[in-house]
C-alpha cells in the first residue's frame, strides 16, 4: 500500500468537532436552560483539568480543543436562549412546551413533549420545536387528527390531549 495513504504514529490527531446552532430561535423550556448551565459548567471543569500543565500538541491536546468547542457552544446557546415557561398554561392548543398523547393507528398511545432543540431526545419522546413532527402538531386540539410523517413513511394520530402539567420539559 502506498504511504501515502497511512497515518503515521504522532501524526495531527485532528481537529475539534465544531457544533454550530440551528440559526432558528433557541427556545428552551427551564429545564433545558438548566441542563445547558449544568452542561457549561461541567465542561468548565473538564476544561481546567485538561489545561493544568499541559500543551495543545501533546496528546491529549485535541480533547482540550474538543472540550473548548464544547464549552464555546453550550455559552453561545446560553446568551441565545429563549425562555419559554409554558407550565400551567391552560390551553387547548399546542404550543412550546406542551405534553401531547396522540394515539397511533393501532390504538396505542405516546406522549410527546415539544422542547428546545438542545433538550430533544426522540427516543424518549422529547422533540424538538422545529422538527417535521412537532411542526405538524403545533395550533392543533384535541380530537385533531394530524398526518405525520416519518421515516416508514406519513400516518395519521389523533391528538388525545393537550397539556402544560409544570413538567417544564423535565419529561416528569
Amino acid at each position: 500500500m502506498s504511504r501515502a495513504f497511512v497515518k503515521e504514529d504522532g501524526a495531527d490527531p485532528g481537529e475539534p468537532v465544531m457544533r454550530q446552532g440551528s440559526g432558528r430561535p433557541n427556545y428552551v423550556t427551564p429545564a433545558g436552560l438548566a441542563a445547558l448551565r449544568r452542561r457549561a459548567a461541567e465542561l468548565a471543569e473538564l476544561r481546567a483539568g485538561l489545561s493544568a500543565g499541559q500543551r495543545p500538541e501533546e496528546p491529549r491536546g485535541l480533547e482540550l480543543r474538543q472540550t473548548e468547542a464544547d464549552l464555546a457552544y453550550c455559552e453561545s446557546q446560553i446568551k441565545r436562549a429563549i425562555l419559554v415557561d409554558n407550565s400551567g398554561l391552560e390551553s387547548e392548543y399546542v404550543r412550546f412546551g406542551a405534553a401531547v398523547t396522540v394515539r397511533e393507528r393501532d390504538g396505542s398511545l405516546k406522549e410527546l413533549l415539544i422542547v428546545g432543540e438542545d433538550e430533544a431526545d426522540p427516543a424518549s419522546g422529547r422533540i424538538n420545536w422545529a422538527s417535521p413532527l412537532a411542526v405538524s402538531l403545533l395550533g392543533k386540539k384535541s380530537g385533531d387528527r394530524v398526518l405525520l410523517y416519518r421515516p416508514g413513511g406519513p400516518s395519521e394520530v389523533e391528538i388525545v390531549s393537550v397539556g402544560y402539567h409544570g413538567n417544564s420539559g423535565t419529561g416528569r
